[in-house]
């Protein structure tokens, strides 16, 4: 199996070395590295493999024998040529990052941060002899692969975020009566079954889950294919779940790091889903603005997993990205392109939606009024949170300390 050492730990006396598992796929000059987000793992990135390189079949070492590819997928591989010596084609790396699937599972979470797993994927980058790279990155994977860009911008051809957020606070969800409902749901999941029901809700939307697709929904054929996935690699373990949620409270961009992004020279795409009720839109938009004049924002109809219920726009969007990038436009060239709404119901545009703020009195007070009750917002979310886990807590410890009932004897 692939593996690449990124790092070494202390494990008491003695120290231990972090491993990632990875997959390639396809081969060509253009290459690209998927970030993938919390909890997930490199299987995540199907869709977008086969759309970038017409096959879902690992062309690492221990693949040789892999299916060959026909032709149609041979010529999808074949669309993109850098130009660089290696042949047309694009070549693709996916992994799972320290915390989850096949990689290390680091014991504390001070062993994971946005900034420790870029480093990660630039060790992987050196181990598989890549100079330079597209890298795309989904929800946690955009915030490590926004790190890896303002760590290493040398190492970037383009940027594409799917699903992205600031982090901190900005992981926090919108609060609703059906983000609290999910949240004291997810908190009591113990079994695939029960998770599979609630991971589905947070990552598609009502109208993708309730699809008829023949005899069935599109949510009953997803709920056996994540139960049956999850029940066969197993649910993360508590160390890589809190180390990973850990690195997202803890993320942030400096100023300091947006304008190393920013100026570094390369394009930047912001590709998000509209309904998306763990990372808000508002955030992306936000982040988008602050990359101007590199990023172009693309707005989906969709949920987190916009990658996956909307799979040829999302790939569309990558491979104008790479596209793009491979015709040398100047940044502003990119972020300056006309508004326009595709007929995949893409929502392309170099400017984000901003609030018209009124310079009379009445104008400062609403805004003085929105802001307070957007920060009271995050702060209810936090507390119902603590109240959740709390309850939790004290239930557990009830259950520990449960006198055990012992029959009389009789003498």
């Amino acid at each position: 199996m692939p593996y690449c050492e990124v790092d070494r730990y202390q494990s008491g006396d003695k120290w231990e070395g972090v491993r990632l598992f990875y997959r390639r796929y396809g081969r060509g000059a253009t290459k690209v590295l998927l970030v993938v987000g919390l909890a997930g793992t490199h299987d995540s990135w199907g869709l977008q493999i086969k759309g970038l390189t017409g096959s879902v079949e690992p062309t690492d070492e221990d693949s040789a024998a892999a299916t060959p590819r026909t032709d149609e997928e041979a010529g999808a591989a074949a669309a993109v040529d850098d130009g660089e010596g290696e042949g047309p084609g694009i070549e693709v790396c996916a992994f799972d990052n320290r915390g989850v699937g096949r990689s290390s599972i680091l014991p504390h979470k001070s062993y994971y941060s946005t900034a420790i797993m870029a480093r990660d994927a630039l060790a992987l980058m050196d181990h598989l002899g890549w100079k330079k790279a597209h890298v795309f990155g989904h929800s946690m994977g955009a915030m490590i692969s926004c790190k890896l860009a303002a760590i290493a911008p040398h190492r970037l051809c383009s940027l594409g975020l799917l699903n992205v957020t600031g982090g901190g606070l900005e992981c926090l969800p919108k609060v609703d009566g059906q983000m609290l409902s999910l949240a004291f749901r997810f908190l009591r999941a113990k079994t695939p079954e029960e998770r599979a029901h609630v991971d589905l809700e947070t990552h598609y939307t009502k109208e993708y889950l309730d699809e008829k697709l023949e005899s069935c929904t599109r949510r009953a054929i997803l709920y056996k294919e994540y139960v049956k996935n999850i029940s066969a690699s197993g649910m993360q373990s508590s160390c890589g779940f809190e180390g990973q949620v850990n690195a997202c409270w803890t993320h942030k961009l400096t100023t300091k790091e947006l304008d190393t992004i920013r100026g570094a020279g390369f394009l930047v795409s912001v590709i998000h889903g509209r309904s998306d009720i763990i990372a808000q839109l508002c955030h992306a938009k936000r982040l988008a603005d602050r990359l101007l004049p590199a990023a172009r924002m693309v707005d989906l109809q969709g949920a987190h997993l916009v990658s996956h219920e909307r799979p040829e726009e999302v790939n569309n969007a990558m491979m104008d990205l790479i596209k793009a990038t491979k015709s040398a436009m100047k940044p502003h060239e990119w972020s300056s392109q006309p508004e326009n709404t595709s007929e995949t119901g893409a929502l392309i545009s170099a400017r984000t939606v901003t609030l018209t703020i009124r310079k009379d009195e009445a104008g400062n007070a609403a805004v003085a009024v929105y802001n307070f009750l957007a920060k009271f917002q995050l702060s209810f979310l936090y507390l119902i949170g603590l109240i959740v886990m709390g309850f939790e807590h004290m239930r557990n410890i009830v259950r520990v300390m449960k006198p055990v009932r012992v029959a009389a004897i009789e003498s």
